[in-house]
Order: structure tokens, then C-alpha cells, then sequence
């Protein structure tokens, strides 16, 4: 198996974190109008930043930008359906 790691910047990393805190926030408290607002503007943050311009998205890297966070924060699925 041939494994590519990717060094995705500070930021982005940083962006997904806050957008699973968020999720996972929304999930324990729904019908929160900002904590739902919240979470869109992070998603926008995350599927649209700039590292992404250099080439689009595959699950795989949804995978592992995912990873960096730990077992703890696992949301498998929630970016990519």
C-alpha cells in the first residue's frame, strides 16, 4: 500500500478541528440558530480554502485531514456524505 502523506496547512487543520467542535456541539444541543450558522461558515472554510485550488478534494484527503484530529473527534462522513 502506497501512503501519501500531506502536509496541509496550519490553518485548515485548525479550521476542521473547530468544525468538528462545532458539529459536535450542534449534535448535543440541536435547534442552536448561531451553533448551526457556525457550522456553515466553517464548512465553507474548510471545502474552500485555498489548498484546495491546487487540486480538488478526494475522500481520501477528507480521511486525513480528519486523522490529525485523533480518535476522539471522529466524524467520518460528514464532509464527504
Amino acid at each position: 500500500m502506497n501512503t501519501v502523506m500531506r502536509r496541509f496547512p496550519d490553518d485548515l487543520v485548525r479550521a476542521q478541528q473547530e468544525w468538528s467542535a462545532a458539529y459536535r456541539q450542534l449534535a448535543a444541543g440541536p435547534g442552536r440558530t448561531e451553533s448551526r450558522r457556525r457550522l456553515l461558515r466553517l464548512s465553507a472554510a474548510v471545502f474552500f480554502h485555498p489548498y484546495w485550488q491546487r487540486r480538488r478534494p478526494d475522500p481520501s484527503a477528507w480521511r486525513e485531514l480528519r486523522r490529525l484530529e485523533g480518535p476522539a473527534s471522529d466524524v467520518r462522513g460528514r464532509l464527504t456524505g
